[in-house]
């Protein structure tokens, strides 16, 4: 399965709970997510969609690193199954 066909499933699933799931794009930041999931009640997450199987890449690394330091929600999704736990997970937030 395509990265990009889970990248529009999430986006489904996400708008099916009310919340949104725009592409995150940093110039001058590589590495940074593909998604800023926003959630009803103030929540954001940051989610990093791969292709099934494939490993972070360093920078990925580096930043999922980084928003933990500072407290913030991070997830790496490369299947369905994760974009299911995902929305179990933050629907019941």
């Amino acid at each position: 399965m395509r990265e990009s066909v889970l990248e529009r499933r999430l986006v489904r699933e996400v708008e099916r709970i009310g919340g949104l799931a725009p592409k995150w794009v940093s110039p001058g930041n590589r590495g940074v997510p593909d998604r800023l999931v926003i959630l009803p009640g103030g929540r954001t997450v940051y989610v990093e969609m791969k292709a099934p199987g494939k490993p972070l890449q360093p920078l990925q690394e580096k930043w999922a690193r980084k928003l933990f330091k500072l407290g913030h929600q991070y997830y790496k999704i490369d299947s369905i199954e994760d974009i299911d736990r995902f929305i179990d997970e933050v629907r019941g937030w």
